[in-house]
């Protein structure tokens, strides 16, 4: 019990204490992607609340398990956090990870979006069944691009295949952002992109949407229809992230990054500045919830990534 009450103690000196320094908020994708937008209007956020910067730290690469492993083996002080989507995902796309989900605890889920199915503006394909038509007729014809293994467009793909029972050709690249490059050169024809990756692109007539991921037409995403709408039944898919701090972390400290995340992405302007974006800001009620939500969807994500058949060393 003496043990016990001593921990507490230093725990809540430790939170009090807490932040006496920069924080540093980890994403393991590069500039141009959801990742990276949703990362610096958090850690902007959370910075006026906790009166303490947080920087931002691209650590694109591996699907972004280069992230997770920094944030996994780094001191469990709430001073290196991480930006990211389901740690099940990778962990079941990868031979092998530097960590598994019991390395992190979790803080808050941040925002919540759908992808948006693109092809460059001199593609023949003005509807979703167009596309399909095409798709089923041609297997593998088709090159999309994609923002990296077990990404949310990776995903969204997988699960189109699967639903629309068509067989694309996909270009992994290092994030959104390459990919829609690579979109725009010609060198693919599609590519399932996150919103504020995408919607520039689309606003300046240089991609064309063809439906967003969900099954229905979001306020969010305006304009573009859902998959249903658009004539293909059963397809949808949606990705999220959330903050997470390396497992150990003091609870107190814990529970005081969760407020400062809360309470900036509650904002009326932050939830417009995500909703341009084509995302809703979906802070968690609390750290407790959020782990919750996690153990809950594990399965459902393992199930997806291993009806994709794809394994990476």
């Amino acid at each position: 019990m003496r043990v016990l009450l001593v921990w507490l103690f230093c725990g809540s000196v430790f939170a009090q204490a807490f932040p006496a320094k920069p924080i540093r908020l980890v994403v393991g994708y590069p500039p141009g992607g959801s990742g990276d937008f949703l990362t610096r209007i958090v850690a902007d956020e959370m910075a006026k609340d906790l009166g303490v910067a947080l920087i931002a730290d691209n650590r694109p690469g591996a699907g972004g398990n280069i992230a997770a492993e920094i944030v996994a083996k780094a001191p469990a002080d709430g001073y290196t956090l991480l930006n990211s989507q389901h740690h099940a995902i990778n962990i079941a796309l990868y031979r092998s990870t530097g960590y598994q989900e019991k390395d992190f605890a979790a803080i808050s889920r941040v925002a919540t979006g759908a992808t948006v199915l693109v092809v460059g503006s001199g593609q023949p394909f003005n509807s979703l069944r167009e596309l399909i038509d095409y798709a089923r007729q041609n297997p593998g014809k088709l090159f999309n691009a994609s923002a990296g293994f077990g990404s949310a467009p990776h995903l969204a793909s997988v699960l189109f295949e699967s639903v629309a029972g068509v067989k694309l050709t996909s270009v992994q690249f290092k994030g959104g952002g390459p990919a829609a490059q690579s979109l725009l050169a010609g060198d693919t024809q599609m590519m399932f992109g996150t919103s504020p990756t995408v919607m520039g692109f689309i606003r300046a007539g240089r991609m064309k949407p063809l439906a967003i991921s969900m099954r229905h037409a979001s306020a969010a995403i305006p304009g573009i229809p859902g998959a249903e709408e658009a004539g293909l039944a059963g397809y949808h898919y949606i990705f999220w992230f959330g903050l997470y701090a390396p497992a150990g972390t003091p609870a107190p400290v814990v529970r005081r990054l969760h407020e400062a995340a809360a309470k900036g992405l509650a904002k009326h302007e932050t939830k417009e500045k995500i909703a341009a974006q084509g995302m809703d800001a979906t802070p968690s009620a609390s750290p407790e919830t959020f782990e919750a939500e996690l153990r809950a969807e594990a399965p459902m994500w393992r199930e997806l990534v291993r009806e994709s058949g794809a394994k990476i060393e």
